[in-house]
């Protein structure tokens, strides 16, 4: 099955076969800024599976080795690359076409939740990047 996703003018748009590999809410500081956001959901696919299309995002090498992807022309953020996640592709779920069908299955970095954001879900919740300890999902 093909999913598809796009920005908020739709110029920028993405789409992706196969499964999802991981979803989840990103608690840290650099994901909050970046989307002025009290918290970011993402889901990941093996970059062999996904594809760009419409006009080619912008990038922004926000650390070495980490891209952010943009639509250049009404700035939503869309996807997240970085050499410590070989092989994959991070997407944000709002990007989704149908992002009311989006499950996340766990919190990462929730050492980093603001104190005011109220949570009452029962999903795992982690104190770092992955729940492999190593800062990497398998893609």
């Amino acid at each position: 099955m093909k999913r598809h996703g796009h920005c908020l003018c739709k110029k920028t748009r993405w789409a992706f076969t196969g499964e999802i590999t991981w979803s989840c809410y990103c608690h840290c500081d650099d994901c909050r800024r970046n989307c002025a956001a009290p918290i970011v959901a993402w889901f990941g696919v093996p970059l062999k599976n996904f594809e760009w299309f419409g006009d080619t995002p912008k990038s922004y090498e926000s650390s070495p080795g980490i891209f952010r992807h943009f639509c250049e022309t009404c700035g939503t953020q869309m996807g997240f690359e970085a050499a410590h996640y070989p092989g994959g592709m991070h997407l944000y779920a709002a990007t989704f076409e149908d992002p009311e069908n989006f499950e996340p299955t766990f919190h990462v970095n929730y050492q980093s939740k603001l104190p005011w954001l109220e949570l009452h879900d029962e999903l795992e919740k982690f104190d770092g990047r992955f729940l492999d300890g190593s800062g990497s999902p398998e893609y």
